[in-house]
């Protein structure tokens, strides 16, 4: 039988799990090695439970780590057995067909036990600016399978009840390389967990496991409800979309990589099927099978409960339908380090399916890739290697009332950030000659879509250069007459003078001195036709820069059906 719960209680341990999350963030972010931890925020914070279900997580964490972190908890208990956990332990995890990531995104979490039961685990997921292999930072490209992609760690406990094993530690150290920023931020980890155990201690005390239990369940249930509420406003029925990426790059000759979804609404329930994406590829753009899931709840928490914290029972309502093998349930030894490419599309995918639903909701296409580059070689005025990363916005999709943000990360990126210049400048070899928005870049329409980014950098020695991008073919869609924005892609200017033009991802690309790289980012797709836009706002657009031309010809007549 539940016990009761008066709603103050409930609502101070609503709030304190969330500050705890918080403060776990917080610890990171100021002890983290890489800039990757302390200044983009590509990293996540949750306590969970020994079933691995979301008890709390952090103000701004990335929905696509959060959404499926609760499965490197299942795979270390079932590893381990819930009773061979002791206090003092640190586990380790970023085995991809369990947890559906690249290996660069380690998850450490350490037991909490109250009273001598184990309740609780606070966890960090965070990307480690390098983890062995043969790739080197973001946009690696040319491998066939996870070997080649760097070390890695299936449920691995780093410390037994306080005793650090450094035989694992060593492995690390020797199979990265850049030891030093992969142990420190190693150890934030863990310290950021220590944080949440001692919060944990103090609420757990205060109130006892049992009311603490009892308000999760009561936490869990309020969700629940709500998302049942938000599915049943949706019209009962089944919608599906397609879109594409771009081709593998081993097999090309099979052209664009078809993404098809469909998604079913029935009373307050909602299915997502992504039994039709394609089998498992060669190239590096699989995930694992919590990949998968992940996508769905990213777009299934988007349209019904998108401020409400992330917690399990928000996501009660939802069932996937993901076979394994696909793409985003990819078995060994199928590569994953190009993973962060195909779940923004697979995202906007669904999106798309739903805006015959939602038309007063759903956006048109955004630039859908997580947007990382990578400049990696040895700094010689240092003399030491150096990996400097980054993620950089682009435009999302005109809306139902306004238009599209520009220079935003990928709806499965919440609120990471750009590195500030001036630090990238300051670290590594490199001059920033220009980060601004990109002209143009927006679709037209009533509500214009958002614009991409310009980043211009010029080596200031020899080093290499490695760019994800995405959906270079498939441009950001626009929806209801709008039109779409424009692709991302890469243009090296070199010392000689000749220019080079790459619309797809470069990876180990080779920069001279002087060489100069200009990164343009995808721009938003339009809403509406652009017939109905208002004049004032073209000529503010044209004023500020965003647009520099007239539209085109006359606007299109036909309407846009996902």
């Amino acid at each position: 039988m539940n016990e009761a719960v008066d709603p103050i209680t409930l609502e101070v341990v609503r709030s304190a799990l969330i500050a705890c999350a918080d403060e776990m963030a917080t610890v990171l972010s100021r002890t983290a090695y890489n800039m990757m931890i302390y200044e983009v925020h590509d990293f996540c914070v949750g306590l969970l439970d020994p079933e691995g279900q979301i008890v709390a997580q952090n103000t701004g964490g990335l929905p696509i780590f959060l959404a499926d972190l609760g499965a490197a908890i299942v795979d270390g208990v079932q590893t381990f057995g819930p009773d061979r956990f002791a206090p003092g332990d640190v586990v380790l995890m970023n085995y991809p067909y369990i947890c559906g990531q690249h290996l660069n995104n380690v998850v450490v979490y350490t037991p909490f036990f109250h009273d001598g039961a184990l309740v609780a685990f606070p966890a960090v997921r965070a990307h480690w600016v390098d983890i062995g292999g043969a790739r080197v930072g973001f946009g690696p490209g040319g491998t066939t399978e996870i070997y080649a992609e760097g070390l890695q760690l299936r449920s691995v406990k780093l410390y037994e009840a306080g005793r650090l094993n450094d035989s694992i530690e060593r492995i690390i150290a020797d199979n990265v390389r850049l030891p030093h920023a992969a142990l420190g931020d190693l150890r934030a980890q863990i310290a950021a967990c220590r944080v949440g155990e001692r919060r944990l201690a103090e609420l757990y005390d205060r109130y006892g496991a049992s009311t603490i239990a009892a308000c999760v369940r009561q936490i869990w249930d309020q969700a629940e409800t709500l998302a049942r509420q938000a599915v049943r406003a949706i019209p009962d029925g089944e919608y599906c979309a397609e879109s594409f990426l771009d081709p593998d790059p081993f097999h090309p000759e099979a052209g664009p990589i078809p993404i098809r979804v469909r998604v079913v609404v029935e009373g307050d329930s909602f299915t997502v099927d992504l039994s039709g994406l394609p089998p498992q590829l060669r190239g590096s753009l699989n995930a694992g099978e919590s990949g998968g899931v992940a996508a769905a709840r990213v777009a299934f928490k988007a349209v019904t409960l998108p401020e409400l914290p992330v917690n399990e029972g928000a996501f009660r309502p939802l069932r996937v339908i993901l076979p394994p093998g696909t793409m985003l349930s990819a078995q060994p030894p199928a590569p994953v380090g190009n993973w962060s490419l195909s779940l923004p599309t697979v995202v906007d995918t669904l999106l798309r399916a739903l805006a015959p639903a939602l038309p007063h909701l759903i956006p048109a296409g955004h630039k859908a890739d997580m947007g990382g580059y990578t400049f990696h070689g040895f700094d010689r005025a240092r003399g030491r290697p150096f990996i400097a990363m980054g993620i950089t916005g682009g435009g999302w999709g005109g809306r139902p009332h306004e238009d599209g943000p520009s220079a935003t990360v990928s709806i499965c990126q919440g609120d990471v950030r750009n590195v500030p210049v001036e630090l990238q400048e300051a670290y590594y070899p490199l001059l920033v000659e220009r980060l601004a928005l990109r002209p143009d870049s927006g679709g037209d329409g009533q509500y214009r879509g958002g614009l991409g980014v310009e980043l211009r950098v010029r080596a200031l020695q020899d080093l290499a250069v490695n760019r994800s991008i995405e959906r270079a073919q498939c441009a950001p869609w626009g929806l209801h007459g709008g039109q779409p924005g424009a692709p991302p892609c890469n243009i090296v200017e070199r010392a000689d003078g000749r220019r080079e033009e790459y619309a797809h991802t470069i990876s180990r690309l080779p920069l001279a001195e002087g060489d100069v790289i200009t990164i343009l980012t995808g721009g938003g797709g339009g809403w509406g036709a652009p017939a109905r836009r208002d004049p004032s706002l073209r000529a503010r657009d044209r004023l500020r820069g965003y647009v520099t031309a007239e539209p085109d010809g006359p606007p299109p007549t036909a309407r846009d059906t996902p």
